[in-house]
């Protein structure tokens, strides 16, 4: 199991995409915008933990419930 946290901004994409069939903008556009992997992090953090773990990810429990991955929201033991 990895964390969403170590999904690259494309793979965050096609996970929703092509595994769960959401509809997304382009993954050209989501990739060459700051807001971009913010933003499929967040749909991917919308989906149940039996659903993250049928993909094989899962949402560290240690992590604020707002928090997108930004180092400075982690942890300081990480």
């Amino acid at each position: 199991m990895r964390s969403i946290f170590d999904l690259s901004t494309e793979e965050a994409w096609r996970l929703l995409a092509e595994e769960l069939g959401e509809e997304v903008p382009p993954l050209e556009a989501v990739e060459n915008e700051d807001w971009g992997r913010d933003y499929v992090l967040q749909r991917l953090r919308a989906q149940s933990a039996g659903r993250l773990a049928q993909l094989g990810i899962y949402i560290p429990e240690d992590q604020p419930p707002n928090s997108l991955g930004d180092p400075s929201t982690r942890p300081e033991d990480e």
